[in-house]
């Protein structure tokens, strides 16, 4: 396992995530396990076998995202904005992630730490409980927020969802310390910080440039298991004797995304933040989160989504590494996604892919970053849905990825939609971090 990622664990040629509830009870990286040979990955998952084979994808043809229910072609900004895109984002809520409600009568904020000197002066500290009801002790998620030292004027941020609570994240003694779910499903209260753990919040490239960087720990929104509806935000929309919503209504990933937007209902009372210069980043079934965020709520300036895979940006209609039966099998991921999600198992013929939920983005800077061997996350499969998509960022006034080969690992290919891979498996490295930055500078401080 190499230090730098967020959490991955090799089998065969692929990399699997860990639940991070039970990786993060354990407050260490586990043993890496011996990797069989190259030429032996895992062929089965959940009882659903894996193909890692170009010659095996099969044979598919992408619906045009220019082209509306009705069959008729969209030729114009017009057309997409009040016809296609509603269609395509009704779509994908419907039938992926799911309904979920809009802004809560109760939302609340308490800034229990204002601005205080931090990280030997780079930094202003700031810290926001954001309760999602009226009630203390119900769900309720930590804003860690660091802005660059001496600024004068509001300044663009970066809002990072991670797999731990912030105070395992950051060498701050001045952090409160956060409770996360442990592999016994409770909550509990977060490790201190290990110097040596191999998940860690950067904010230097960032702070740098004039961004700001906020953290958020994606459990306080919702619990990421089976069951963990009844303890998390959507908890709060349950009728009584209630225990499931319906079949279009919100998974665990809507959950978290909706608490996005709950953060930046908070970013736009902020006058040290400029609030339509907030940006998203996650990686894996976060960067899943930070996807759907940035298509559904147009109000993020700008989203990095990191290998996103299946249920992400990652093509459906590929056969290749995970697919929808295995993300939605009963043993694996089924309560991230809306019950609908089920299905598209095994379907080849759905009206949407997921170069159309990238198009959602548009006309907004979205970058799509994946790794060379995370053939679990077909990072093939992302390239070639922001290649479709481009047709309607090139409608709207901007520029995409153009089709041909894969590029290189480290070389970004686009422009307001590019995508980038880098040398490695599953997760961000530590280099990823000077890519997004400059992305953001570029998009969100040059142009401003």
């Amino acid at each position: 396992m190499k230090p730098s990622f967020f959490f991955s664990v090799v089998l065969g040629c692929a990399t699997f995530s860990l639940l991070p509830h039970a990786l993060i009870a354990q407050a260490q990286p586990p043993a890496t396990p011996q990797a069989p040979a190259a030429n032996k990955p895992a062929r089965i998952v959940a009882g659903i076998p894996v193909n890692y084979s170009e010659d095996s994808v099969g044979t598919y043809t992408l619906p045009d995202p220019l082209v509306l229910a009705n069959s008729k072609k969209v030729t114009d900004a017009a057309t997409w904005t009040k016809q296609r895109r509603p269609e395509i984002r009704t779509w994908f809520e419907q039938n992926v992630y799911g309904r979920a409600p809009g802004k809560p009568r109760n939302l609340r904020f308490e800034v229990f730490d204002k601005g205080t000197p931090a990280l030997n002066g780079k930094a202003t500290r700031k810290q926001v409980t954001v309760y999602f009801s009226e009630r203390n002790d119900g769900p309720k998620m930590d804003l860690l927020v660091y802005l660059p030292a001496n600024t004068t004027k509001p300044v663009p941020l970066l809002l990072n969802i991670n797999f731990m609570p912030n105070s395992m994240l950051i060498d701050d003694p001045g952090v409160r310390q956060g409770q996360y779910w442990n592999k016994d499903k409770q909550k509990v209260p977060a490790p201190a910080y290990n110097p040596n753990g191999f998940m860690k919040l950067t904010v230097e490239p960032f702070l740098e440039k004039g961004i700001g960087v906020a953290s958020v720990y994606y459990g306080d929104i919702e619990p990421d298991f089976d069951g963990g509806v009844k303890y998390g935000v959507r908890s709060l929309y349950l009728k009584s004797g209630q225990e499931k919503f319906a079949p279009n209504e919100w998974g665990a990933v809507a959950a978290w995304s909706w608490g996005l937007s709950r953060a930046l209902d908070y970013f736009e009372t902020d006058k040290a933040v400029d609030s339509k210069r907030v940006a998203l980043l996650g990686a894996s079934r976060l960067g899943k989160t930070v996807l759907w965020t940035g298509a559904n709520d147009s109000r993020f300036a700008l989203t990095i989504a990191s290998v996103s895979g299946e249920g992400g940006a990652a093509l459906a209609r590929r056969n290749y590494g995970e697919t929808i039966a295995h993300l939605v099998a009963p043993t694996r991921y089924p309560y991230q996604f809306c019950e609908n999600y089920q299905k598209l198992a095994n379907r080849t013929d759905a009206p949407m892919d997921s170069h159309m939920l990238v198009a959602l983005v548009a006309p907004r800077p979205l970058l799509l970053q994946t790794g060379s061997t995370d053939y679990w996350s077909d990072p093939k499969g992302e390239f070639l849905s922001a290649v479709a998509a481009t047709p309607v960022y090139n409608l709207l006034g901007q520029q995409g990825v153009p089709a041909g080969p894969m590029p290189a690992p480290s070389k970004l290919v686009g422009q307001t939609l590019s995508y980038y891979m880098h040398d490695g498996g599953h997760g961000i490295i530590p280099s990823d971090y000077n890519v997004f930055a400059e992305f953001m500078r570029a998009h969100l401080v040059q142009s401003k």
